[in-house]
């Protein structure tokens, strides 16, 4: 249905990553699910079609594409495997503060590799005492002549350890609260910087997730991404930007859940006749097809209004996340109920888009979270009034 709002290059996009997902990611979701190996097969495909780059800018090596088309491309590889689209999805969230908040000299150095796909990108600001309270991180970041000694630890980092080029939030000055953060770009290989241990996780297991450790890490001055102070600013803007994606992410999930529901629904019969026949199966099916279709369009729109130039679209980022999230949960929960016992089971693949699917309540900012923002906004709003 909104076809409508896709450019002929976009659905050209959207049919080439559908492509890489039934030929390349399908066949595979079971196995790294499995296995949780990194899946560097399939990011070599990405990179081989010129996927990587989608969302940077041209004179860097990118398609000089926007946030719609980092959506259409993760929604497609979601509809896979929510945990391999992540390799493409996550590098976007590493990548898009040095787009917004990099100098000539950062873009010219890390964003060409990145566009190539070549290298891989993270980005780190949760710590264990640090989620939806990130004014409560502890990593510090002390000037020491031409170099930062960062001193810390991150965890729940996606992309960590296989992704050569982070940016990280620290503490610069504690005693200035969130106002004392700031963002530094890091390389893998850096003396001081090391991983910790890979999480086993209920969902996204094609994903990785590791501790990011810093232990008198230092960091060249020039890594420092726009000024001391900004870290938070760099954070939340850059959250308004990807969080759409992370709302695609949900859509592709459900939507992966709902056409193998479909299926499912064709093939197995009851009482003598398929289970699509009967109404209480078709009302559910038409109900997941809606709130998808409905999410899809506000993601899709959300990504237009960003490309647009749009000032302020944060409110409307968070609606994105928050609706397309809650919406997979729903779906794929669902989707296993149609397949009843055999939902359950691995062999099918509907569990695996549940566990999946929970994740896009949690990062980038919980569910509550996203309504605190979006209350907030209203309250602004109408206090101008």
């Amino acid at each position: 249905m909104l076809d409508y709002l896709l450019t002929d290059d976009q659905k050209m996009i959207r049919d080439l990553c559908r492509q890489i997902t039934d030929e390349k990611i399908r066949p595979v979701s079971a196995k790294y699910d499995e296995t949780q190996e990194f899946p560097w097969d399939v990011v070599k495909v990405m990179a081989e079609s010129d996927i990587c780059g989608l969302y940077i800018d041209q004179q860097y090596g990118g398609m000089g594409g926007g946030i719609m088309e980092l959506v259409i491309a993760t929604e497609e590889f979601s509809k896979g495997c929510g945990g391999i689209a992540l390799a493409f999805a996550a590098t976007a969230l590493g990548t898009l503060p040095i787009m917004l908040f990099g100098n000539e000299d950062q873009k010219k150095k890390y964003l060409p590799d990145i566009a190539s796909g070549k290298k891989i990108a993270a980005f780190g600001i949760t710590e264990p005492a640090a989620g939806s309270d990130a004014s409560a991180m502890q990593t510090t970041a002390v000037l020491k002549g031409d170099h930062y000694v960062l001193n810390g630890m991150k965890h729940f980092i996606t992309n960590g350890g296989d992704a050569e080029t982070y940016v990280v939030i620290a503490m610069t000055d504690k005693t200035k609260g969130a106002r004392g953060a700031s963002a530094f770009i890091l390389e893998k290989g850096m003396k001081g910087f090391e991983f910790g241990k890979k999480e086993d996780k209920l969902g996204i297991r094609a994903s990785s997730t590791r501790e990011l450790i810093f232990t008198d890490c230092k960091v060249p001055k020039e890594n420092l991404l726009a000024k001391e102070g900004m870290g938070f600013i760099v954070t939340m803007k850059t959250f308004d930007k990807s969080r759409p994606g992370i709302g695609a992410q949900a859509v592709g999930i459900a939507q992966g859940s709902l056409d193998a529901a479909i299926e499912y629904s064709r093939q197995r019969h009851q009482f003598g006749k398929s289970i699509s026949s009967f109404q209480g199966i078709q009302f559910m099916l038409a109900d997941m097809a809606t709130q998808i279709e409905s999410a899809r369009a506000l993601v899709y729109g959300v990504a237009r209004m960003i490309d647009s130039g749009a000032k302020d679209y944060s409110k409307y980022s968070a609606m994105c996340k928050l609706c397309a999230s809650e919406m997979a949960m729903k779906v794929t929960t669902d989707a296993v109920q149609i397949f009843g016992g055999y939902g359950y089971i691995k062999e099918y693949p509907v569990e695996k888009y549940m566990r999946d699917a929970k994740i896009t309540q949690i990062y980038e900012g919980t569910s509550q979270i996203q309504k605190n923002v979006i209350g907030l906004a209203l309250i602004k709003e109408a206090l101008k009034k």
